[in-house]
């Protein structure tokens, strides 16, 4: 007898992942692949869309015709910032901009020159302003007015979630979590997009708005399957989360992102909150979620392959690097700040990166004392530790030992605990296309729920 599942597409922006869960939500089955990346028109790297379609209908396809997995609903959990422009007849216009794309800096200027220079768009957006496309309401905004012949062919404008699920379904709509994760778009006030969106015309090309959990019950190649309208990774990371917690907590899910995510808000941000870079995300219920993000994955990339090349090592020695009390107490002896940072800004980085150092070992627990430092300071930034006494971390620095070591130790006061780094939001996508209640035990019976003792020293 077929097994039934549900099935989820996790889409990263390096590794692009497929599981299937069964009824307790255990995964039973995965397979991962990645893409080289294309580049745009103007030569910046970024998604092969086709090759992404072509994979997950060939993926799909195949457990449709398994022996041994009965589908009955299938979901999608995607980056964000990341919008697919339909035609009238459903073709893609575009390419899949990248969300580290820059553009015309007199289109950002005329933009926040006409909505934002009062800082209230970027308060009651949950956004903060941005050079490129990181906040995805800009890029229709750019289109509208850089490239206006593409523009008026738009029938449709789909977040990559959504996109996802129309390949399956063929039903272009829009949900909460990808419209308000830092795209402008959104009003947390008046729960409605900005005036800007009404005021270009925006929203004839957005979808109808649809809640998170809603599924389309389609026949899909004969097959009577539950299609989900897809999710915000990071809101979709929250979800076990908020589903099975119900003493206030942070969570910082790691990968090319770092997001610290504060769920337990009520209100728009503060000109405060504003000033110190927070940004919001949204539960599938339409509720802000204070956070703030750091490009940590996407520097320790770059700094450690500089490490790797500079002391002749294999570009995957790093991982096998455990946290070493003796090396960390020799590395606090006259420490000062040594590394420049490409991917943002730090008032303590140096004019170049200085290699105090003539081995890997103490120069990488070096790089990861100062990127925890950053880790510690975001953590901050979105909630009173003192008050806030649990931590959860998931995503892929859950393996690295040093980091969560120092994370413990620096945050001390709080009860620290990692869960499998590999489901991460593809748990939360299933999830909220099931009607199935969580408890306290869920995380601990099937998240690999980890915890972590700080080691104390005078520093």
């Amino acid at each position: 007898m077929k097994q039934k599942v549900t099935a989820v597409f996790d889409i990263g922006k390096t590794n692009k992942k497929f599981f299937l869960f069964d009824k307790d939500f255990k995964e039973i089955h995965k397979e991962y692949t990645s893409f080289d990346e294309i580049k745009d028109e103007d030569g910046h790297p970024t998604e092969d869309i086709h090759a992404l379609q072509n994979w997950l209908k060939e993926v799909f396809y195949k457990i449709l015709k398994s022996e041994k997995f009965n589908v009955k609903a299938i979901n999608f959990s995607t980056y964000g910032a990341s919008f697919v422009h339909l035609d009238e007849e459903g073709e893609i216009l575009t390419p899949l901009y990248n969300y580290t794309k820059e553009i015309d800096s007199e289109i950002v200027d005329q933009f926040y020159n006409k909505y934002g220079n009062d800082q209230e768009l970027i308060r009651t957006s949950g956004a903060s302003r941005s050079p490129g496309l990181l906040n995805s309401g800009l890029q229709l905004y750019w289109l509208k007015y850089k490239k206006p012949e593409i523009f008026k062919k738009i029938k449709y404008s789909l977040h990559l979630p959504q996109y996802l699920s129309y390949i399956f379904s063929g039903v272009p709509l829009n949900e909460y979590t990808s419209i308000g994760c830092h795209t402008i778009l959104w009003n947390y006030e008046t729960k409605d997009y900005q005036d800007w969106v009404y005021q270009e015309e925006i929203h004839k090309i957005l979808p109808p708005i649809v809640s998170t959990e809603t599924s389309l019950n389609m026949n899909y190649n004969g097959k009577r399957i539950k299609i989900g309208v897809g999710i915000h990774d990071s809101s979709s990371a929250l979800l076990p989360y908020v589903r099975s917690i119900k003493k206030p907590f942070v969570l910082v899910s790691t990968g090319t992102w770092s997001i610290a995510l504060n769920p337990f808000v009520d209100k728009p941000l503060t000109k405060e909150d504003v000033e110190a870079d927070c940004i919001n995300y949204m539960r599938i219920n339409g509720k802000p979620v204070k956070s703030s993000r750091l490009f940590l994955g996407n520097e320790y990339k770059i700094q450690v392959n500089k490490l790797s090349e500079k002391f002749n090592v294999d570009k995957d020695y790093h991982k096998t690097v455990e946290f070493n009390y003796d090396v960390y107490f020799e590395v606090l002896q006259d420490f000062k700040h040594s590394f420049k940072w490409e991917s943002f800004q730090d008032k303590n980085m140096p004019e170049k990166t200085k290699y105090l150092y003539n081995n890997f070992e103490h120069a990488y627990h070096h790089l990861m004392i100062e990127l925890v430092k950053l880790q510690v300071d975001s953590i901050k930034t979105i909630a009173d530790t003192q008050k806030i006494d649990r931590l959860y971390v998931d995503g892929g620095f859950t393996d690295n030992d040093i980091y969560i070591k120092l994370l413990s130790h620096y945050l001390r006061g709080m009860k620290l605990r990692t869960t499998k780094a590999s489901l991460g939001s593809a748990l939360g996508a299933a999830i909220a296309i099931s009607d199935t209640k969580l408890n306290s035990k869920f995380l601990r019976k099937n998240y690999a729920l980890k915890k972590h003792v700080p080691f104390i020293v005078n520093d």
